[in-house]
């Protein structure tokens, strides 16, 4: 892997796992086009989610420092006999309703994980995915008026936006495009349901790196490509800030149907290929 490469595929992951066009799906994708063996770069595609991850770390540091606080503050309750109080501030009602979408998204992952694996080798699995990830944006982009805040949102919606992030699993289809999709339907205001989108991709994120990354490093780095790794993942991080940021103005202001049409054309690119090669 060359540093050219290692920059392109930093800017894509940074830039596709934000903006709802599948960081994954991208990815695989070059990395058929540039011959590159998903195996032997494992190691770098760890290390991209955590650069994604510092992105939105930088983003939201605010809010995830208020959300430690709150979970220090709640096992405080728990010890002194007051119980939960899922209810006592929004940010604390916040932090149960990541627990409780986090938790149909490990729960496919964990089950579906060779399903999934297998799809990356699919040109037209891929196509599918963003097919589908075309189809919910423009969904979301005729939405109407939403006005569910953190305080008003149900645990079966929770649940609902998990199980679409753990959908997202599948190559092709955008976790950002599923999860805000998941979102407006359960009601949130855009603001609201951008913010949680993106905070609840932290320890989807999180487990995807601790499983993965086992079998990434058993057997060592090639020292050759230690320096490209490098730059593609400041490269993630770097993109990734920008992608957050404008993923905010462009949901706020209902201008997602420009990214359902990139990503059909790209499935039919890709699906054309396919037909003739």
């Amino acid at each position: 892997m060359t540093y050219v490469q290692a920059i392109i595929l930093g800017l894509t992951q940074g830039l596709a796992e934000f903006l709802p066009i599948s960081s994954s799906g991208h990815l695989a994708l070059l990395q058929y086009f540039f011959g590159i063996d998903s195996d032997n770069v494992l190691p770098f595609t760890v290390l991209m989610h955590l650069g994604t991850l510092l992105s939105v770390f930088i983003i939201y540091w605010k809010d995830i420092v208020e959300l430690v606080k709150e979970l220090c503050w709640t096992i405080r309750d728990i010890c002194t006999g007051k119980g939960l109080r899922i209810n006592s501030s929004p940010t604390r009602r916040l932090g149960f309703m990541i627990i409780v979408a986090t938790i149909p998204t490990a729960l496919i992952g964990l089950l579906f994980e060779d399903f999934f694996n297998s799809l990356y080798a699919s040109l037209i699995g891929i196509s599918l995915g963003l097919i589908f990830t075309g189809a919910i944006l423009l969904i979301a982009e005729k939405m109407g008026r939403q006005d569910r805040d953190i305080m008003t949102l149900k645990f079966r919606h929770a649940v609902f936006v998990g199980i679409m992030q753990g959908i997202a699993i599948c190559p092709g289809v955008s976790r950002s495009g599923s999860t805000l999709f998941g979102s407006l339907l359960s009601g949130l205001d855009r603001a609201t349901a951008v913010k949680f989108a993106f905070l609840i991709s932290i320890p989807s994120i999180l487990g995807s790196v601790v499983l993965e990354a086992p079998d990434a490093f058993a057997q060592g780095l090639d020292g050759n490509i230690i320096g490209p790794m490098i730059a593609g993942v400041i490269v993630a991080a770097i993109s990734g800030i920008f992608a957050i940021k404008a993923m905010i103005r462009i949901v706020t202001g209902k201008r997602l149907f420009g990214f359902s049409i990139y990503v059909w054309l790209v499935a039919a690119v890709v699906l054309g290929y396919v037909l003739i090669s």
